[in-house]
């Protein structure tokens, strides 16, 4: 046995091993339970910061494994939209061409950090064979009457041109470009979620001694569902309805207050 411990020799030798034996591939097998252990796809427009490095769920498919579960921990590629092509025109560089080039030396690094992924499951969302699927799904939502369109405030990166999660603005700014994101009102495509709100609460009932209670008390927050009514206040010779859970106590109210996008605030402002 060697004194110290060199990385770049061992992990080496061993990871080549990996690449012949396959000891991550996940194969079917109706004798052993199933595990699917899955983190989040990272975006392909640069190289793996140290978010990406997941090790936590790499330890949840090893222990799993070793307790005889068939595990399938798959790695993909987060590829598909404006991040990536805005990162390939700042490299003056083909977006397609960026993006394959990235994916190759990430996931070398990521072989490199020895975690054990069943690389035959790898995809990338920016695949055909993938994204048609999404494309599919849409078109059956919309002909089942479960998306729908509706103009809704964004945060707008007006240097990448694209729309930015709140994670993304940084101290009011665009996180690659820098630039003071906007608040503008944008017309899309919405999942009509809500229609599975009461299926979901009943799923979530038959979830006990299965589920901590407490990720069962927070899903059924997430999901929100309230009883009561909608009724309409006269402002401004306009009706404005409101949702409340206590009609009750309505001869009570005092004042009714808009959020600072609502139009009623907007012309106000004028």
């Amino acid at each position: 046995m060697e004194n110290q411990y060199t990385p770049s020799t061992i992990e080496v030798e061993v990871q080549q091993r990996w690449e012949t034996e396959q000891p991550f591939k996940a194969v079917e097998n109706p004798l052993k339970e199933k595990f699917y252990c899955l983190c989040m796809f990272p975006y392909p427009s640069g190289r793996l910061h140290i978010g990406h490095v997941y090790t936590i769920g790499d330890v949840m498919a090893r222990y799993q494994r070793m307790l005889g579960k068939n595990v399938l921990q798959p790695m993909g590629w987060d590829a598909f939209g404006l991040p990536a092509e805005n990162a390939a025109i700042q490299n003056q560089v083909l977006p397609a061409k960026w993006t394959r080039e990235n994916i190759a030396y990430m996931r070398n690094q990521l072989k490199r950090l020895g975690l054990g992924y069943d690389w035959g499951r790898e995809l990338a969302t920016c695949d055909t064979d993938y994204y048609r699927w999404e494309q599919w799904l849409f078109i059956q939502l919309f002909k089942k009457g479960l998306v729908y369109k509706k103009t809704a405030p964004v945060n707008w990166d007006p240097v990448d041109q694209t729309v930015l999660a709140n994670e993304q603005v940084i101290d009011g700014c665009g996180w690659r470009s820098g630039a003071l994101v906007e608040r503008r009102d944008i017309s899309q495509w919405f999942v009509k979620i809500t229609a599975y709100a009461e299926e979901l609460l009943a799923g979530l009932d038959s979830l006990e001694n299965k589920w901590p209670d407490a990720v069962r008390k927070m899903q059924r927050q997430w999901i929100g569902r309230s009883e009561g009514v909608s009724i309409q206040f006269e402002v401004a010779s306009e009706a404005l309805t409101v949702f409340t859970t206590r009609p009750d106590t309505l001869m009570g109210a005092t004042y009714v207050a808009v959020a600072a996008e609502h139009p009623l605030a907007q012309e106000a402002a004028v």
